[in-house]
């Protein structure tokens, strides 16, 4: 690891990553502009499509599979951030996995609170399964939109449809009341996000929900049956717990789980892997975790 790539990282991260307390609006404004610095590949091809009703952006790298699809949800604590925002961190991933990508514009608190997000992600995933074999399917998803993944496969198996391949989580959000003792333990060193903006925009999200609703939390979802997950996480963000805790109650599941845990990155540091060795090679570990998922 290059320190001074990393000191520059969390350096940027703290003056000028969006504050989550903010209002909504504000909020938005802040985080596109902030993203916005990604730089993306000129190689990579981006549509507009329709995906279930939902708005969606997709991709496609040089050599995709169009027999695979990679359905991926972004994050923004349920309330920032759309598709076109998380372009770089998808666009990548489909690359490693060899697939094309397609990242619904699921609807977003607090004018459309929970479930909008988990209706739409299921109905984006019940359009691909009229395209695809669930078999040539996988899911990703970062911070609140890897909560978002582990609901949706709930959802999904409750609903008696076919699950997919496997599902990758980076840094997911998936306890909304925020209980792990990484926030705690980890709060000096996040320089990112914090726990009273989760708390926050958990509230804009679950209205009159309690935090511990599972569809809202899967952490306190049940979680036998779901196709195997890969959870890659870093030792410098509040969100650690919940990554330790869900792999724990999917193993206790019989889930097929593997943890991945990366020592001192940040909340998903694959978004700057222009500028940090850890967020390339963390791609690449993904990607061969999700090509391995849909076999040749």
């Amino acid at each position: 690891m290059s320190q001074s790539e990393l000191q520059q990282l969390v350096a940027m991260l703290r003056s000028t990553g969006p504050d989550l307390t903010a209002p909504p609006a504000k909020l938005r404004a802040d985080f596109t502009v902030m993203v916005g610095a990604a730089p993306l590949a000129s190689d990579l091809i981006f549509e507009p499509v329709r995906l279930g009703g939902v708005s969606a952006l997709a991709c496609t790298a040089p050599g995709a599979r169009e027999d695979c699809c990679l359905l991926y949800l972004h994050g923004g604590a349920f309330v920032i951030g759309s598709a076109q925002d998380y372009r770089s961190v998808f666009a990548e991933l489909g690359r490693a996995a060899g697939v094309k990508v397609v990242a619904p514009d699921y609807r977003l608190a607090p004018e459309h609170p929970f479930p909008a997000a988990v209706d739409d992600a299921l109905a984006s995933y019940r359009a691909l399964l009229e395209r695809h074999a669930p078999a040539s399917i996988v899911l990703a998803g970062d911070s609140a939109g890897g909560g978002l993944v582990t609901s949706l496969l709930v959802a999904a198996r409750d609903a008696g449809l076919p699950l997919p391949a496997g599902a990758l989580l980076l840094s997911p959000w998936v306890d909304l009341a925020c209980q792990g003792r990484s926030m705690t333990t980890k709060a000096a060193a996040d320089p990112s996000i914090t726990r009273p903006g989760l708390l926050a925009n958990a509230a804009l999200y679950l209205g009159r929900k309690p935090a511990d609703t599972p569809l809202a939390s899967p952490l306190h979802a049940d979680l036998a049956g779901l196709p195997p997950m890969l959870l890659q996480v870093g030792t410098a963000e509040i969100l650690l717990d919940d990554a330790l805790r869900l792999a724990t109650r999917a193993a206790e599941a019989n889930v097929e789980v593997r943890l991945s845990v990366w020592p001192d990155m940040p909340h998903v540091w694959h978004f700057f892997g222009f500028m940090l060795e850890e967020g390339r090679r963390a791609v690449a570990e993904a990607g061969d975790f999700l090509r391995a998922r849909l076999g040749p």
